[in-house]
C-alpha cells in the first residue's frame, strides 16, 4: 500500500505522469515566474468555482454520480479530461457496457444506468456510437445543477487535515484554470488520480494469497495489473479492399491465435491487450503505440495471411486511439472487498449496489504472450452485494469513489470493474454525497448511524438503484397505507403487488407486479385512503424486461440478443387521475413512455384516490406495474 503524497510523486516520476501533478511542484523558480507572468498577462484565465460536489472523471461512473448528486439537490462540477462523456463506453473507445446481465437471470442494473440505456435504445435505433455520446451529454446538459467542464484535466488537489479543500483543473481548449472548492469530492477517474494527488491511501497490483486468504491470490504480491485494450470496426464492401500494413505493425501467424478466436471482424477484439507488466498510467504513450502495432498486425493477418479469404471485401472503418483501461490504482476504504465477497456472497448491512460479472482476470502480458489463454473467467452463481464502506476513502472524510478504483482486492476487481456495475457505484456515490451534505455527516458517520444508513439505502431504492434484499420501508410513502383495487388482475400479478415493497422480480418465485390483460381495452389500478391526503408526487416503476441484455454494440450477434427501441413490456400510454370524493381533481396524460421509472410532480393536491388508467404497452399483451409510490 502506498500512502503519502511523496511516494505518489516518486511513483509517477516526471515524463507523461507530470500532467497529473500541480505544475508548480516540478518547476524551478525561473519557470514559476514565467508562468505567473503569463497569467498576469491574462493569457490563461483563472476561474474560482464553489460547489457542493466536485466529480473528477466523466465515464459512466462519473456521469451517474453527477446526475445522482444533482437530482438530490447538490450543485455539481464535473471535470472530464476528454471532449466526450462515457469513458470506455464512448465513441472514442467503444467497449461493451457489461454487468450482472452476464448471469443470464433477472439482474440487469436499474436506476440511472437503466434510464441511460433505455433512452439510448430509443434515441439511437441506428446503433451509432456518437449518438450514445449524445445521450450522455444531453442528460448532463438538462440538469441545471451540473456545471460540465469538458477537456479539463485535474492536476492538483489541496487538503487540510482529513478533508480535501480544493481541486484544480486546466482546460487546454479554452486556456482556463479552474479552482473548485467543494464540500465533497468524488473520484471517478478510474486511475484514482484525485485520491492519489490528495495523498489518500491506495492499492496497486496483485495481492499475495496471504493478504486476505484469497484462493486466487498469488504466492507473492507484485505490481502487475490487467492491461489495456484497443478496438477496431470494419465494414463489408461490394469489391475487394486490399490492405497494406505499416512497417511498425507486428507480424502474426496461425499459432498466435490458438487461444484467441477470429470468428468475425466487424468488431474486434477485447484480447488486443497489452500493458499489464508496465506502469499502466505513466507508460500510456508507449502502450498506446504498441497496441496500435498489435491492432494493425492482427488486421494484416486477417487480410493477408490467406487463412481468412472471406475478408477480401472487408475494410477497417474505425480504430481506437484511446486504449480502454481495466485496472490501475484502487483507493482504500473502510472495507476492502475480496474474492470471497464475490464468490460466496453475503448481504452487507451497508449494501448500496451489486455486481454479477464473472471473476474475469486477464493475462498481464496480453498479446506479448500468445502461448497462453488471455484470461481466466470464473462464473458466479448469482449477484453479490457491494458495501458502502468500499466507496468512501478511509483517508479523507469528504472523499468518495466510484468505478474501477473502489476499495477492492485485485481478484475482486476482476468482477467489479465492468461499466454497468461502475455506473451503479456512481449513482450510490453521488447520492451519498448529497445525502451527507443534507445530514451534515461524513460517510463513515452515516455507516455508523444505522438510522441514517437505512434512510440512505431507502433513498437509493426509491430512485431505482440496484440493491439486493432491501425493500421499501419508507415512512413517507403514502401508498403503503392505501387500499389497492383494480379493474382486473392475473392470478400471478395481483394488484396488491404494487405496494409489497419490491420494485422488480427478485427470483423468489413471486411476480411482484400487477398484471392486467389489455385485450384492446383500458385497465386501471387505484390506491385509496379513508382520509384525504396532500399529494405532490406519484411515482411508477414499470417493467422493462430486466432479464435481457440492453447495450449498444458493433457486433451483430450481440445486437440480436436484445430489443432495440422501447421494451415491449413497458407501459406506453396511460392517464394519471387524482380524485377527491369521487371527483377528479388532477389529471395527466402520458403517451409513448419507454422509461422504467416515471415521476409525476405537481403542487400539493388534496385527494383520497390515485388511479392510473393504462391503454397501451409497447407491444406486450399485459399491462405491468412493479410499484406505485405517493408522497406529500
Amino acid at each position: 500500500m502506498e500512502t503519502p503524497r511523496r511516494d505518489f510523486l516518486k511513483a509517477v516520476g516526471l515524463g507523461s505522469g507530470a500532467l497529473l501533478l500541480n505544475p508548480f511542484d516540478v518547476l524551478g523558480e525561473t519557470e514559476k515566474k514565467e508562468i505567473n507572468a503569463i497569467q498576469e498577462k491574462e493569457v490563461f484565465v483563472k476561474r474560482a468555482i464553489t460547489a457542493d460536489v466536485l466529480i473528477a472523471g466523466g465515464g459512466l461512473a462519473g456521469v451517474c454520480a453527477a446526475l445522482a448528486a444533482a437530482r438530490n439537490g447538490s450543485k455539481v462540477v464535473l471535470f472530464q479530461n476528454r471532449s466526450r462523456l462515457g469513458g470506455n463506453a464512448s465513441s472514442e473507445i467503444r467497449m461493451h457496457i457489461c454487468g450482472a446481465t452476464q448471469l443470464k437471470q433477472i439482474w440487469r442494473e436499474t436506476g440511472i444506468i437503466e434510464e441511460l440505456m433505455l433512452t439510448e435504445s430509443v434515441t439511437n435505433p441506428q446503433a451509432c456510437y456518437e449518438m450514445l455520446d449524445y445521450v450522455f451529454y444531453d442528460k448532463i446538459a438538462n440538469e441545471p445543477n451540473i456545471t460540465l467542464l469538458l477537456d479539463t484535466m485535474l492536476f492538483s488537489v489541496e487538503t487540510s487535515n482529513d478533508h480535501i479543500t480544493l481541486a484544480k483543473g486546466y482546460c487546454s481548449q479554452t486556456e482556463e484554470f479552474y479552482e473548485v472548492n467543494a464540500k465533497f469530492y468524488i473520484d471517478c477517474t478510474g486511475d484514482g488520480t484525485l485520491a492519489a494527488l490528495a495523498g489518500a491511501e491506495f492499492m496497486r497490483g496483485r495481492e499475495a494469497k496471504s493478504t486476505w486468504n484469497e484462493p486466487l491470490g498469488l504466492p507473492k504480491a507484485d505490481d502487475i495489473t490487467m492491461g489495456n485494450s484497443l478496438l477496431f470496426m470494419a465494414q463489408k464492401h461490394d469489391k475487394p479492399m486490399p490492405f497494406k500494413a505499416p512497417s511498425w505493425a507486428r507480424k502474426y501467424t496461425l499459432t498466435d491465435f490458438r487461444y484467441r478466436k477470429i470468428q468475425s471482424w466487424e468488431y474486434g477484439y477485447w484480447w488486443l491487450e497489452l500493458g499489464g507488466t508496465e506502469n499502466i498510467v505513466n507508460d500510456g504513450q508507449k502502450i498506446r503505440h504498441d497496441l496500435m502495432s498489435v491492432l494493425f498486425g492482427v488486421w494484416d493477418y486477417i487480410k493477408n495471411s490467406g487463412n481468412h479469404p472471406e475478408s477480401e471485401n472487408w475494410a477497417l472503418s474505425w480504430f481506437g486511439l484511446i486504449p480502454g483501461k481495466r485496472e490501475s490504482r484502487r483507493i482504500t476504504g473502510d472495507y476492502v472487498m475480496i474474492q470471497q465477497d464475490v464468490q460466496n456472497p453475503r448481504l452487507f448491512e451497508d449494501r448500496i449496489a451489486y455486481g454479477g460479472w464473472p471473476l474475469d482476470d486477464h493475462l498481464p502480458k496480453g498479446m506479448d504472450d500468445t502461448s497462453m489463454n488471455p484470461y481466466r473467467s470464473i462464473k458466479l452463481k448469482g449477484p453479490y452485494s457491494i458495501p458502502f464502506r468500499s466507496i468512501y476513502s478511509k483517508s479523507f472524510k469528504n472523499l468518495l469513489m466510484a468505478g474501477r478504483n473502489i476499495s477492492v482486492s485485485h481478484v475482486a476487481l476482476s468482477s467489479t470493474r465492468v461499466m454497468a456495475t461502475c455506473a451503479t457505484l456512481g449513482q450510490a456515490a453521488g447520492t451519498a454525497a448529497a445525502f451527507c451534505i443534507s445530514k451534515n455527516s461524513s460517510p463513515a458517520q452515516v455507516y455508523a448511524n444505522k438510522e441514517l444508513l437505512n434512510a440512505y439505502q431507502q433513498l437509493l431504492l426509491r430512485q431505482d438503484q440496484a440493491l439486493l434484499g432491501v425493500v421499501n420501508s419508507d415512512p413517507a410513502d403514502l401508498a403503503r397505507q392505501a387500499k389497492v383495487s383494480t379493474s382486473v388482475e392475473t392470478a400471478e400479478g395481483k394488484a396488491v403487488s404494487v405496494i409489497d415493497g419490491y420494485n422488480r422480480n427478485v427470483g423468489d418465485g413471486s411476480t411482484h407486479q400487477w398484471q392486467a390483460p389489455l385485450n384492446g381495452s383500458e385497465q386501471w389500478i387505484a390506491l385509496k385512503w379513508p382520509k384525504p391526503q396532500q399529494i405532490n408526487t406519484v411515482e411508477f416503476t414499470f417493467d422493462t424486461g430486466l432479464n435481457r441484455f440492453l447495450r449498444i454494440s458493433a457486433e451483430a450477434s450481440v445486437m440480436k440478443k436484445q430489443v432495440r427501441g422501447p421494451q415491449p413490456e413497458t407501459v406506453a400510454d396511460y392517464k394519471l387521475v387524482l380524485s377527491y370524493k369521487g371527483k377528479p381533481v388532477y389529471t395527466q396524460q402520458v403517451t409513448d413512455n419507454y422509461l422504467r421509472k416515471k415521476i409525476h410532480t405537481f403542487t400539493g393536491v388534496k385527494a383520497d384516490e390515485v388511479k392510473v388508467v393504462i391503454s397501451k404497452t409497447n407491444g406486450d399483451a399485459l399491462a405491468r406495474i412493479f410499484e406505485i409510490r405517493c408522497y406529500g
